[in-house]
């Protein structure tokens, strides 16, 4: 029999924050064990792989205590302070709601069917959301059948494992399909895909025929690769820093873009002088009064425009379909440099703002993601993006694709430079443009012509004009 005492206390459970999130870091607790909180109160920030976020209480009570210290990593559904709801009558009410209850008043009768849950759990409530909610939904029926012994023992035979109770394979469907087509057994690959998902890569792996027995026999013992010597480590002159947060999905994230789309980068340098004028112009302008204006402001047009131009640049890879997605709108990414890492958030349909509205935007988002504000749903959904590098002194750079772009354009110093306009030598402001694409998307004449619009823009700016 639960006491009053045990029934009054509510556990404040780590909520799914973003899209498919399965931990987050505690920055900071705002409470303390006795502090009394009331529904809705923000009792810590945590910081996930996409950004820190405040999390609110969802009921009135006291503290009784905080479940980790700030800076642990906590996983998605886990407990993390519980509190003493007041009177002790509260939390009684409320437990024929809990989920435990349901199944023994509603559910069906055949004992294997779990009860489901009625749409998407609230987040930043504290409900967190149930630990198998990242997790692949369960197949109905009997997934392999158990084979006839004969069957088994060939199994033996050919040097595979008998396949009773034994899952099936995860695979996409373009990916079946190619294994049937090279004869490989889905069930003998050890995936290396997330969640388990065997990808095309495994199977052109498992595809490929291994060296003779007799010829790995003959090699000389001299021949193999000696093991990877393990790295030593100084501690009293090294410092080893976890890779979490931020840096841990975005590590991840350009080693998955870098290996998955082929990149191609083109470089253009360009005499931007008029475009330096403008930039003082328009912040003269009354219309532009209280806006951020720079350079980016003009290029980050630029780039719009040429997108206009040139549309089939705008566009994404279906793997699992085997298509290309044209995008009809533009969220245009900014990679912004942060205390915490770098992070892309993007402006929604930014082909169809002004170029005040633009810089409204511009301003918004670059304040936003210094004061480490930026939410996960601002970095959701970028069809291209911007990185300035130039801001660091750099003249150019390589820059990898955000995962699931199409391309990326990379800004470098604009620098006083002898340059030769209208057939003399000259003082000119210069800058050199390089813009990455991925090249199952985009061939090289697309590409090109993209980058040649930019900078055709940046160098005669009343383009904006007669090209919009």
């Amino acid at each position: 029999m639960t006491t009053m005492t045990e029934a009054s206390v509510r556990e404040f459970k780590m909520p799914d924050v973003g899209e498919g999130l399965t931990e987050a870091e505690i920055l900071k607790w705002y409470v303390q064990p006795g502090d009394t909180v009331t529904d809705g109160q923000v009792v810590c920030e945590v910081e996930t792989a996409k950004a820190a976020v405040e999390l609110p209480i969802p009921y009135d009570g006291v503290v009784r205590e905080l479940r980790f210290p700030e800076g642990t990593t906590v996983d998605v559904g886990t407990s993390i302070i519980a509190v003493e709801v007041g009177g002790g009558a509260q939390a009684p009410a409320e437990q024929p709601q809990a989920p435990a209850a349901q199944p023994q008043t509603q559910a069906p009768a055949e004992p294997a069917e779990e009860p489901k849950p009625e749409g998407r759990q609230p987040v930043l409530v504290g409900y967190g959301v149930s630990t198998s909610s990242t997790k692949r939904r369960p197949r109905k029926g009997p997934e392999v059948a158990v084979p006839a012994p004969a069957q088994a023992i060939q199994a033996e035979l050919n040097g595979h494992a008998p396949a009773v109770d034994r899952p099936r394979p995860l695979a996409k469907p373009p990916v079946r399909k190619l294994a049937k087509d090279l004869g490989v057994d889905l069930a003998a690959i050890t995936p290396s895909g997330p969640d388990g998902v065997i990808t095309r890569e495994d199977v052109h792996a498992a595809a490929t025929p291994v060296a003779a027995p007799e010829t790995v026999a003959q090699a000389p013992a001299a021949a193999r690769p000696a093991p990877a010597p393990v790295a030593a480590y100084d501690g009293a002159r090294e410092t080893r820093v976890p890779v979490k947060g931020v840096r841990k999905a975005t590590a991840a994230a350009m080693v998955g873009s870098a290996f998955t789309a082929p990149h191609v980068t083109e470089f253009v340098t360009v005499d931007v002088t008029r475009t330096m004028k403008l930039v003082e112009e328009l912040k003269q302008d009354k219309e532009m009064q209280g806006l951020r204006v720079n350079p980016l402001l003009l290029i980050a047009k630029a780039l719009l425009v040429a997108i206009k131009r040139n549309p089939d640049v705008n566009a994404s890879w279906d793997e699992a379909n085997q298509e290309i997605v044209l995008k009809h709108y533009v969220n245009l990414g900014i990679a912004a440099a942060t205390p915490r890492g770098l992070i892309v958030p993007n402006i929604k349909d930014a082909h169809d703002k002004t170029l005040p509205q633009l810089a409204e935007a511009l301003g918004e988002l670059v304040s936003t993601a210094r004061e480490g504000k930026t939410s996960p749903a601002a970095m959701q959904g970028g069809t291209v993006t911007i990185t300035n590098v130039g801001v660091f002194g750099v003249d150019t750079g390589t820059p990898i694709l955000n995962p699931g772009e199409s391309a990326i354009l990379a800004i470098g110093a604009i620098k006083l430079q002898p340059w030769v306009h209208k057939g003399k030598v000259k003082p000119r402001q210069v800058t050199t443009l390089a813009l990455s694409f991925d090249h199952r998307l985009v061939d090289g004449e697309l590409g090109s012509k993209v980058l040649a619009d930019v900078a055709a823009i940046l160098e005669q700016p009343k383009r904006l004009i007669t090209w919009a």
